[in-house]
């Protein structure tokens, strides 16, 4: 039985993942910062009690922020494939936070990475880099794309990013990077964009909310839907031989096109309940994001199955569902 270690188990990619690899039959292990509250809701699905026979899916407390610890329980797991999905991911608060932001990020790979080293342990790893990374460079991004950072957060990514080919240059790690574009869910955290666009539907419906705050609606990003970006994950670490990928859709929709098209599965105006609120605009702007995922569909022979209405859709009608409502409804 093949076995996993995933850091950031507890999150969207994270949970998608797990999924994946325990329907292949890995035996999985996640690690979990402590929390005073639970915060396991993406994987209650999926959980297993200790106590029950054949039990698949383990998890450990641990952080990033401890390579000690890590080696330690690489070296108890000895892993086949080991998956960094860990970060504090919201580029917003990046720039409110931007030593930590490049401590968990950036330093937390490298500890990562030489956890792996100390352990001795002969396994393959995955590095998920970000298409913030690109920053201003036009569109379309590919592999050869230069990069130009514009947030603490992508500047952490890139760090990374390149730590993670430096060390399969150096040492001949198995070490994979996959570049992945927005990619959203259900399950996607409440502060971002397209979630809280999600959850203010129904709340407005009910009255309970009077307006939606956003910052930048023009911006342009690729959004694509978690679960098919695991799929792509996991052929990347499958590979005889490490590379780096891009990882999207192709194509390119504003924040306002996520908006309208939102608002308009249950006949609202946007331009009734969406205001723009100066703090949530960067300080420094990405305008464009697309992906060219040739090299994905050639190497990986992988592509998204799901459409950017259909993600709109999905996200929508579990938000409703959550308030008792339905898109049949509307």
């Amino acid at each position: 039985m093949r076995r996993a270690l995933i850091t950031g188990i507890t999150g969207q990619d994270g949970s998608y993942l797990a999924e994946l690899l325990l329907n292949e039959g890995y035996e999985v292990h996640g690690i979990i910062r402590r929390s005073s509250s639970f915060n396991t809701g993406r994987i209650e699905h999926i959980f297993q009690d200790l106590h029950e026979e054949d039990v698949r899916l383990h998890l450990h407390y641990g952080d990033l922020a401890s390579s000690s610890h890590l080696a330690r329980l690489i070296t108890a797991i000895e892993p086949h494939e080991i998956y960094n999905l860990a970060a504090q991911s919201h580029v917003r608060v990046s720039f409110d936070v931007p030593e930590y932001t490049g401590d968990i990020v950036a330093l937390g790979t490298t500890r990562l990475l030489e956890a792996i080293r100390d352990a001795d342990v002969a396994c393959r790893f995955y590095q998920a880099s970000s298409s913030e990374m690109f920053g201003s460079t036009p569109p379309p991004q590919d592999e050869t794309t230069p990069f130009h950072p514009r947030s603490p957060y992508a500047v952490a990514k890139l760090y990374a990013h390149w730590a993670t080919i430096n060390y399969r240059e150096a040492y001949g790690m198995h070490a994979s990077t996959g570049i992945l574009f927005n990619h959203e869910s259900p399950r996607r955290g409440e502060t971002f964009v397209t979630r809280k666009i999600a959850m203010a539907i129904p709340r407005i419906i009910k009255g309970d909310q009077d307006y939606l705050y956003l910052g930048n609606l023009d911006a342009r990003r690729d959004w694509g839907h978690a679960r098919d970006y695991m799929v792509a994950v996991h052929r990347i670490v499958q590979l005889d031989d490490p590379d780096d990928f891009v990882i999207g859709t192709g194509e390119s929709h504003s924040v306002r096109d996520f908006v309208e098209a939102s608002f308009s599965l249950v006949g609202l105006d946007y331009e009734e309940y969406v205001r723009v609120d100066p703090r949530y605009i960067r300080p420094a702007e990405v305008d464009a994001l697309r992906a060219d995922i040739s090299k994905a569909r050639s190497a990986l022979d992988w592509k998204p199955r799901t459409t950017f209405e259909a993600l709109v859709r999905e996200m929508v009608d579990a938000e409703l569902k959550a308030h008792g409502l339905s898109l049949g409804e509307r």
